[in-house]
């Protein structure tokens, strides 16, 4: 089955090169309007394509307002911030994500708490969320949620749409009212992505995108913060060393940040935002083809959720246990086809392996399990 894999992925990639997990594509716009930053002298943080970026990002996904970041953490950081998370508050996301999830609230002087996740969305589970808060946790007479054994506030809650599949939104969103937790989306991974309709990111109080070099579309390094107006005026004035305007004098009246996107990556995010739909459906078109070929198998191929469109970031496969799957990512590594195993999970890392969890039986299951597979767009000819 291994040998076959192999033949199908590079059947559908045409090539007996070396197949990276996920390369980015420039085929429209990106060296016209790259070279047009370049010819008017502002590729840093000023400039046309930065407004017209985040504009093109409001229009798409359908949020208020978006402020682009230097990247996907930065933006993370800014929307926790923006939460109020300070130091000593607990924010619970998952442990099945990518580690800058938690080094984010950790940058807040936070502490994460790790709650299982669904199998069927491979994000936040609203009932293992639910479960947990019921047992440890109140909402004080000021309406704050506090730890019941020592007291931590609980400030906000963070899931991560994994390899572009939105979590259970609804659920999540209704927990999080329930126990007065501002809701922070973690949707770096899932541009393009839909729940029942409306783009992951503009659900919680606010949210997040990354533009990294793997993912569905790219602007280099860059991230972009999801909010409403008055919050998205405070990221822009953190994000810009919380400098106060003035014809002249520098004037900083808080503890900013250096974290605006310049402009020639701005340049790219336009050119490569124009072709996110095109992007999307080769994404989804590959993600088919693999359901197709894994069907019958004993390899789970991972679908979105229901009433969901996900980007399909990265295609992934649930094997039967764990010498299955480093069977696989031996023999497709050896033979240059990328395949990667899921993350570690956070709790796992030094870092984070003292902090409070729930019962994680469903991301231990995972991560023994879960391999991607190459997933880069390919635009297949008419």
């Amino acid at each position: 089955m291994r040998k076959q894999l192999i033949s199908f992925v590079r059947d559908y990639f045409r090539t007996d090169e070396f197949i990276p997990l996920h390369a980015p594509v420039f085929t429209g716009n990106e060296k016209t309007y790259v070279a047009d930053t370049i010819d008017s002298t502002f590729v840093s943080s000023v400039g046309a394509y930065v407004d017209r970026f985040e504009q093109d990002m409001v229009n798409y996904t359908g949020s208020p307002r978006a402020v682009a970041t230097v990247n996907g953490t930065a933006a993370l950081h800014v929307a926790l911030k923006l939460a109020d998370v300070g130091p000593g508050d607990l924010v619970i996301t998952q442990p099945l994500t990518f580690v800058a999830t938690c080094n984010a609230i950790a940058y807040c002087g936070a502490e994460p708490v790790f709650i299982d996740v669904d199998r069927h969305t491979l994000g936040l589970s609203p009932s293992a969320l639910e479960a947990w808060l019921d047992e440890q946790a109140r909402v004080d007479d000021d309406g704050v949620c506090r730890t019941k054994i020592d007291n931590k506030v609980i400030r906000a809650c963070v899931p991560m749409h994994t390899f572009g599949h939105p979590a259970d939104l609804d659920g999540l969103m209704a927990v999080a009212r329930r126990w007065q937790i501002a809701l922070v989306e973690d949707a770096a991974e899932s541009l393009g992505s839909f729940y029942k309709g409306k783009h992951t990111g503009a659900f919680g109080a606010l949210g997040i995108l990354s533009f990294n070099g793997n993912k569905i579309m790219t602007t280099g390094g860059g991230g972009m913060v999801l909010a409403g107006e008055a919050l998205a005026d405070r990221a822009k004035h953190l994000t810009t060393t919380a400098k106060q305007p003035h014809p002249y004098e520098y004037i900083h009246n808080e503890v900013g940040y250096n974290y605006r996107m310049p402009n020639l990556n701005a340049s790219l995010g336009c050119a490569q935002l124009e072709q996110i739909e095109q992007f999307v459906d080769a994404k989804r078109a590959l993600a088919s083809q693999y359901e197709a070929f894994f069907s019958g198998t004993e390899y789970q191929f991972v679908t979105e959720p229901k009433e969901c469109r996900s980007n399909y970031w990265l295609n992934a496969v649930i094997c039967e246990n764990k010498s299955h799957r480093d069977a696989l990512l031996k023999t497709t590594n050896g033979q240059g086809v990328m395949t990667r195993p899921i993350w570690a999970l956070m709790n796992h890392l030094a870092m984070y392996q003292s902090c409070r969890k729930g019962d994680l039986i469903n991301s231990q299951w995972l991560e023994q399990r879960v391999v991607n597979l190459p997933s880069s767009v390919v635009l297949k000819a008419d």
